[in-house]
């Protein structure tokens, strides 16, 4: 899944992107780099992030939306409202991926249920400017599968079917840099809910924290795609759905990789 940022401010890339002409042009790369999926977004979701209007996520989505679906791309919304949701798939988006699992604005579920698209629910504590402060686990990795279950419950009662349903555990949302590891590693535990896992590692924080440079200090963003691939090709060999990425081509070859490593060893098995 490739990222396209509609956005001016979001953490890796705010701004590159804005133009919808400029967007439109970024996701047909990624999709010649090995994208299968792209995920268009209008508003930024780092921590501390402030929220925009609905009206301005609309204006900034939907001409992106249009365009790729047009091109026959298959396009994913991310949103956590849902009126961009509902219009971006009139506007041809199958997929809605909300980062809030349905809590941000619970009629998502609704509009879920009656489009039948493919909807990806996400581990989530809180907005941006609070997420920071709901970082409490007993067990991280129990603790997210139990949210999730709740939200699978939830969706299930607004009469969302099972098999619309990809779980996402969140990394680095309401999440400590020491907590995404321990989810990477059990993905397992995620994949007993009977859903497909979509991992999100790109270029985040905690990656970050692992490769600090030789003053000591966290390398940036634009420095983090080859730790992203590592983390593509061995979630992929732990049973991910989807890796979604800002940087294509490294995770699509990675996941090819993963792909063949399993397939040998369900065979010498």
């Amino acid at each position: 899944m490739g990222i396209v940022n509609v956005t001016p401010d979001s953490f890796s890339d705010g701004g590159r992107w804005l133009n919808p002409d400029a967007a439109v042009r970024h996701g047909i790369d990624l999709i010649a780099d090995g994208a299968d999926l792209l995920d268009v977004g209008g508003e930024s979701t780092r921590p501390g992030a402030v929220r925009v209007s609905v009206e301005e996520e609309l204006a900034r989505v939907l001409p992106v939306v249009r365009a790729l679906a047009s091109e026959g791309v298959a396009v994913s919304i991310d949103t956590t409202r849902s009126e961009v949701a509902e219009r971006a798939v009139d506007a041809g988006a199958v997929i809605v991926n909300d980062v809030s699992g349905g809590l941000a604005d619970p009629r998502i579920r609704t509009v879920v249920a009656e489009t039948g698209v493919v909807y990806v629910a996400m581990h989530w504590r809180g907005h941006s400017d609070v997420m920071q402060d709901l970082t409490h686990y007993d067990d991280v990795v129990a603790d997210v599968r139990a949210e999730l279950a709740q939200r699978l419950v939830e969706l299930r009662d607004a009469g969302v079917r099972d098999e619309q349903v990809v779980v996402d555990p969140g990394l680095g949302f309401a999440k400590e840099p020491a907590d995404n590891w321990p989810l990477l590693a059990h993905l397992d535990a995620l994949a007993s809910l009977g859903r497909p896992v979509l991992v999100g590692a790109s270029r985040k924080r905690f990656l970050g924290a692992l490769l600090t440079g030789p003053d000591g200090r966290p390398v940036p963003p634009d420095r983090r795609d080859e730790a992203t691939t590592a983390v593509s090709a061995l979630a992929a060999a732990n049973g991910a759905w989807c890796v979604r990425v800002h940087e294509v081509g490294g995770s699509a070859d990675a996941v090819r990789v993963a792909a063949a490593w399993r397939e040998a060893s369900e065979q010498w098995a």
